[in-house]
């Protein structure tokens, strides 16, 4: 049995989200967003209806990264990007259920998620 690590963020909507990390994978050959590496989530912002929500997180956005600062992002500075950008996301979408459950991680906005952390 995996014991899942929940977490708490309350969103500049107003809404108090739970989430927990599924996975990652690659995304589907059918997937629009294919080919990008899907981070996967289970969110909450009531406890009784949780919903999947997939960031993805394509090859354009890390080439850029590595060509901008000499070097490729670690799984973990990755996993960071991602959490960061369903940070945001729960900031700034005030219907996740119905309008934010599938997210892009944008070339600009990878080094702007991870400057704010302090990732160079």
């Amino acid at each position: 049995m995996t014991i899942r690590r929940v977490k708490t963020h309350t969103g500049q909507t107003g809404y108090v989200y739970q989430y927990y990390f599924v996975g990652k994978r690659p995304a589907l050959d059918s997937d629009p967003e294919a080919p990008s590496t899907e981070f996967i989530f289970d969110v909450t912002s009531d406890r009784k209806t949780i919903f999947a929500v997939s960031i993805f997180l394509h090859p354009e956005a890390l080439s850029a990264w590595a060509a901008g600062r000499g070097r490729t992002l670690s799984e973990s500075e990755q996993y960071a990007a991602v959490k960061l950008r369903l940070m945001q996301a729960f900031d700034e979408i005030p219907d996740m259920l119905n309008h934010g459950r599938r997210l892009r991680l944008e070339v600009d906005e990878l080094p702007v998620l991870l400057d704010s952390i302090g990732v160079e």
